[in-house]
């Protein structure tokens, strides 16, 4: 989801338009890229190791813990937490396609990938971080019925609802998925190999492409702002009816503790959306390609790591359980 502003940056790109520009060539086929990743010495490149290695575990075991909470407690056997228990999912899947190689190639002098390596590593990443987008667009859709029509909730959430809900999701992140991957991957890549970048993404491919990628640029752009439009038009609309229900209620009490189901989730949404429209959405925003990894950091690692402990804290009814299993278990 986050390509939808990359494009606007690689648009202005004179590299680009430097490599399109030349005449055909006599270029080797691309067989493997290179991960530059951060270019530091190698003393920071250790110390990098260790905080990605404490975030990665981090994002494991909190995400691990809240997927197993949530399984085990029967008194979270309810629409939110079987929505929040894919999500965890979700963010353990994503990190995980990222951070082992970014790990690894820390320690590695050749920083490799293999064609067809970084071409999986992209195509699961966007599924993840897409299927993300609309979950966190169905969890908005949650609160506003067991807020809006209380009564109803039962029927609007069923347990088949739920499911065909979280099932769309992934369908919706596997077809964009499969065209961005399809559209980059039928590129060109000549001679240059060096992705200025820790892990396989468009705007880094793009950039080393010997092929016209107007066409790519165009299709890749207008599929993200359909997500991005589609997802946060729902979770805008979402919570203004809940804000509006929320203000009906006469008692100061009745009010915080209704909304108080939400606050994780708008907490969530903010990490995930937040820094998307705050570092793309401005022209310019984004000018170097070390600005562009400090905030793939944030989506690939800093956010699965947060997620589950936004959750934790925020929810009185998750804290309860993980209190009832650590004490059942004593």
């Amino acid at each position: 989801m986050t390509h939808f502003f990359h494009f606007y940056h690689l648009s202005n790109s004179t590299y680009i338009s430097a490599m399109k520009s030349e005449p055909n060539r006599n270029y080797s086929e691309v067989t493997e890229f290179v991960l530059l990743g951060f270019i530091t010495p190698p003393k920071v490149q250790i110390l990098l190791f260790l905080v990605f290695l404490l975030i990665y575990m981090v994002t494991v075991v909190g995400n691990i813990s809240m997927i197993i909470v949530i399984k085990v407690d029967s008194r979270l056997h309810m629409p939110m937490y079987f929505f929040l228990r894919n999500l965890s999912y979700l963010d353990l899947c994503y990190s995980t396609v990222i951070a082992p190689k970014t790990l690894a190639n820390f320690l590695s002098k050749g920083k490799k990938i293999s064609y067809n390596g970084c071409a999986a590593q992209f195509f699961f990443f966007a599924l993840f971080v897409t299927t993300e987008g609309f979950l966190l667009a169905v969890m908005a859709f949650d609160r506003f019925s067991a807020i809006c029509s209380p009564l109803l909730y039962p029927v609007h959430m069923s347990q088949k609802v739920c499911a065909q809900l979280v099932t769309g999701s992934y369908i919706c992140g596997g077809i964009n998925s499969m065209v961005q991957t399809g559209f980059t991957f039928s590129l060109r890549f000549c001679g240059e190999n060096r992705l200025d970048h820790f892990f396989c993404d468009v705007p880094a491919l793009i950039k080393i492409s010997c092929a016209d990628t107007s066409v790519n640029e165009i299709v890749l752009f207008i599929l993200s702002a359909v997500i991005i439009i589609t997802t946060t038009t729902v979770i805008v609309v979402s919570y203004a009816y809940i804000l509006s229900t929320v203000l009906k209620i006469p008692s100061t009490h009745g009010r915080g503790k209704t909304f108080s189901t939400c606050g994780s989730h708008i907490a969530v949404v903010s990490l995930f959306y937040g820094a998307v429209f705050f570092m793309y959405a401005q022209p310019g925003a984004i000018s170097s390609p070390e600005s562009n990894k400090i905030v793939a950091v944030l989506y690939t690692l800093v956010i699965p790591m947060l997620n589950p402990l936004i959750y934790s804290l925020r929810n009185r009814d998750v804290k309860e359980a993980m209190k009832r299993i650590l004490l059942h278990r004593k």
